[in-house]
């Protein structure tokens, strides 16, 4: 097995990205919620990279990648996905994203379907909150730079993951925030932007990609019933649902892990 993490070249820029796993087996892709960095995914890559070549990368405005000028658009976070794996040599993966990484999922069902084995999307909606509390919250960010995103960091937790979980596991949520609060307040914002603007409803009935909706049970981002209303929209796809919030994958990564495997074994 091998591993890397560096920066990559690519036609939409430079991205930190990390690949593990065999270079000959099937490809999987990982796109970080936002907030957050690849390092999201540490609990799955042992499992994962087991079977997959796995490449996790930084989200545009995110860690080691660009922070270009905003707003930035779904678009241009679905290109990025499109230009790491152009840069890998990879012609199809099967893609994973959770919440901001679920959306841009399903932006490249709609618009790439030719570059997916199958589609994983973890804790998202194809229509994310409201667009006035992005635009506030990127406007915020725009006023307020690194005090603001402390003030966003410290009130995480609780978007974030359920109370028992908080009370269980103090140091990772402390270093969940402190991620949090490196990053660059411009380009958190103009991810904002990107969710303000962006609404799948009416498109993502032509995804035609194998489809996992995976749901925090007591999620309150996006819920149950936001992975119902897709699967009611996306032909064939099917949900799991882990005892977890928002964060699935670090609240319940074993459960999560084996929706995954299960579900990419069978399509």
């Amino acid at each position: 097995m091998t591993g890397s993490t560096g920066i990559l070249n690519t036609a939409q820029g430079r991205f930190r990205v990390s690949v593990q796993g065999d270079p000959l087996a099937p490809a999987l892709i990982l796109s970080n919620s936002l907030g957050t960095t690849h390092e999201m995914w540490d609990p799955q890559v042992a499992g994962f990279a087991q079977s997959y070549r796995l490449i996790r990368y930084d989200t545009r405005g995110h860690g080691g990648s660009p922070v270009t000028p905003g707003p930035y658009r779904f678009k241009d976070l679905g290109r990025d996905v499109l230009a790491i794996l152009d840069a890998l040599d990879i012609e199809r993966a099967a893609f994973c994203g959770l919440s901001m990484g679920g959306h841009t999922g399903l932006w490249m069902g709609v618009n790439a379907p030719e570059r997916l084995n199958a589609l994983i999307v973890c804790n998202s909606a194809a229509k994310i909150g409201t667009a006035q509390a992005w635009q506030e919250r990127a406007e915020a960010l725009r006023q307020g730079g690194a005090a603001q995103m402390r003030t966003l960091a410290d009130s995480a937790p609780s978007r974030w993951f359920g109370e028992a979980f908080i009370q269980q596991s103090p140091q990772l949520v402390k270093a969940m925030q402190d991620a949090l609060a490196k990053l660059d307040p411009l380009g958190y914002a103009a991810c904002c932007d990107a969710l303000a603007e962006s609404d799948l409803r009416d498109q993502i009935s032509r995804i035609a990609a194998p489809t996992l909706l995976v749901a925090g049970q007591w999620d309150p981002v996006t819920t149950v019933a936001d992975a119902q209303a897709m699967q009611a929209r996306i032909p064939g796809s099917t949900v799991a649902v882990v005892p977890a919030s928002h964060l699935s994958n670090l609240e319940a990564p074993e459960a999560f892990e084996r929706a995954v495997l299960n579900f990419l074994a069978q399509a």
